[in-house]
C-alpha cells in the first residue's frame, strides 16, 4: 500500500511540474531537464531523502532563476513534508533551513517577487505543518499500539499467575492426599474416605477457580473479576488441615476492608505460600498471621520445617512478588526466626478507610 502511494505522489509531482513545461509556446533546451530534476527523483526520496531533496530543490532554484516559467514547485513541497513527517530532529531544521534558502533566492533573483514569496511561503508553511500532523498522528497510534501490546502483556501475566496458583495447589493437595489414602484404606478406613474426599472437594474447587480464571478472557473489562479475598482465608487454611497439617489463622489488630487487589494479592500470598509449605517444606504445622495497622495490612506465613536450603526462586515467589509490588507492597522470604522452618511476609499498603 504503501509503495502505491509513493508512485501516485510521484506521478503527482511530475505531472504538476513537466506538463506545464510541455504546453505553451516553445521553451530553451533546459526547462524540461530541469523540470524533469525538480520532480522525478520524489520517487526515491524514503530512501535517500537528503539526496532527493538537494536534488530536487537545486534543480527548482536554477530553473526559477534562469527564468523559466513559473512553475509549482511540488517536488521541494513533497520533500518538506517528508521532512516534518519522518525525518528526525536535526534532519528536519537542516531540511527547513536549506527549503527556506533556496526559496529565498528562487523569488528574490534575478527579480524580487514579494507577491510570489508570500504566496510560496504560505504554501510551504502548510505542507511542514501536514507533515508535523502527520508525524504526530504516527507517534499517537505507535503509543497507543505499545499500550495495548502492554495490557496484553500484563493480562496474559495475570492469567498466568492464577493459573499457576489454582493449579500447583490443587495438585499440591491432592497429590498429598492421594498418596496418604491407600496408606490408610486398611488402618483407617474413615481418614481414607476424608482423604478421599478431600481430593474431590480440591478437584471441584479447582474447577470452580480455573473457571472463573479463563472465564475473565470472555468479561467486559468495566466488569471486575470475581477472584477471592480475605473473605476466603480461613476456608483456605481449613483446607489444608485435610492433608494432617497442622494450620492456623490468627489476626492481631483491627480488621479492615482493604482495597479488593490488596485483598486478592494476599488470598494468592497465602495459597501459595501454603501449597509450597504441603509440597517441600516437611513441616508438621504452619501459622498464617494478618497484621491490621493504621496504614497497612502484613501477611506472614511460618512453617516448622527443616531449615531451607537455597533454591532458584520458581514461578511462584516470583509470582508472589509481582503480586506485592502491583500493590506497592513489599515481600520478603527466608529462614523463620530461631533457625527453623520458612516465613513469607508481605507487607501491603491499605489503609483504613480505603
Amino acid at each position: 500500500m504503501k509503495r502505491y502511494v509513493n508512485l501516485a505522489v510521484t506521478a503527482a509531482a511530475v505531472a504538476a511540474t513537466v506538463v506545464p513545461a510541455l504546453i505553451g509556446r516553445p521553451h530553451a533546451w533546459w526547462v524540461l531537464p530541469l523540470a524533469v530534476a525538480s520532480s522525478v527523483p520524489v520517487l526515491w526520496r524514503e530512501r535517500a531523502l537528503l539526496t532527493v531533496a538537494l536534488v530536487v530543490g537545486t534543480a527548482t532554484t536554477v530553473s526559477a532563476s534562469l527564468g523559466a516559467p513559473p512553475l509549482l514547485p511540488v517536488g521541494p513541497l513533497v520533500c518538506l513534508y517528508t521532512f516534518a513527517a519522518r525525518a528526525s530532529l536535526p534532519i528536519r531544521l537542516l531540511g527547513g533551513a536549506v527549503t527556506a534558502t533556496g526559496l529565498l533566492f528562487s523569488v528574490l533573483y534575478p527579480r524580487p517577487d514579494l507577491e510570489v514569496l508570500r504566496y510560496l511561503a504560505v504554501a510551504f508553511a502548510f505542507a511542514y505543518a501536514l507533515g508535523t500532523s502527520t508525524r504526530a498522528r504516527r507517534t499517537e497510534a505507535g503509543a497507543l499500539a505499545e499500550r495495548r501490546r502492554a495490557a496484553v502483556l500484563r493480562e496474559r501475566t495475570r492469567i498466568a499467575r492464577d493459573l499457576h496458583d489454582i493449579l500447583t495447589h490443587a495438585v499440591g493437595i491432592m497429590i498429598v492426599q492421594a498418596e496418604a489414602g491407600p496408606l490408610l484404606v486398611r488402618t483407617n478406613p474413615d481418614a481414607a474416605d476424608a482423604a478421599f474426599a478431600a481430593i474431590a472437594a480440591t478437584g471441584r474447587d479447582a474447577v470452580v477457580h480455573l473457571r472463573r480464571a479463563v472465564g475473565g478472557l470472555r468479561e467486559p473489562t468495566d466488569r471486575p473479576l470475581d477472584q477471592p479475598g480475605l473473605a476466603q482465608l480461613p476456608d483456605l487454611v481449613e483446607r489444608m488441615r485435610t492433608t494432617g497439617l497442622d494450620a492456623a489463622l490468627t489476626v492481631s489488630g483491627t480488621p479492615f476492608a482493604p482495597p479488593a487487589d490488596v485483598g486478592v494479592a494476599v488470598y494468592r500470598i497465602v495459597q501459595e505460600s501454603l501449597t509450597n509449605v504441603v509440597r517441600h517444606a516437611r513441616a508438621r504445622s504452619v501459622r498464617v498471621r494478618l497484621d491490621y495497622t493504621a496504614e497497612s495490612l502484613t501477611v506472614a506465613i511460618t512453617d516448622d520445617g527443616p531449615k531451607p536450603g537455597r533454591a532458584e526462586p520458581g514461578y511462584g515467589i516470583v509470582g508472589m512478588r509481582e503480586r506485592a509490588q502491583a500493590c506497592g507492597g513489599t515481600l520478603h522470604i527466608g529462614p523463620a526466626d530461631g533457625g527453623r522452618g520458612f516465613t513469607v511476609t508481605a507487607t501491603l499498603p491499605a489503609p483504613v478507610g480505603c
